[in-house]
């Protein structure tokens, strides 16, 4: 699936059974919220938490897709074409960062 692609499945979805987007703003706190869940998890699987009783990292990727619905939400209702924007990013990475983390001592160690 393309992201393209991806951006017109949630668009039905939300048109057929989500019955309306909700608002940017509340897209906003539920990116966050979803971020912080999975930031949760990395802590305790990555850091140095460990998971409670009732916790584990089996729900990590659906965590990382639930930021992918709610940000192509957000890029639907504002009108950014996320195909358009990252490859724009990727460009700019690539020209900005040509020799930065080759240079970078604190990778090369």
């Amino acid at each position: 699936m393309t992201i393209e692609e991806a951006q017109q499945q949630v668009d039905e979805w939300i048109k057929t059974v989500g019955v309306r987007y909700f608002n940017e703003l509340t897209n906003t706190a539920i990116l966050m919220e979803e971020v912080g869940e999975l930031a949760r998890i990395m802590a305790r699987k990555y850091g140095e938490q460990s998971f409670k009783n009732n916790e584990s990292d089996k729900d990590m990727a659906d965590e990382m897709a639930d930021i992918m619905w709610v940000l192509i939400c957000l890029a639907n209702q504002t009108g950014v074409n996320l195909t358009e924007a990252f490859q724009k990013n990727m460009d700019k990475k690539t020209t900005r960062d040509s020799n930065r983390h080759k240079e970078n001592p604190k990778l090369n160690s």
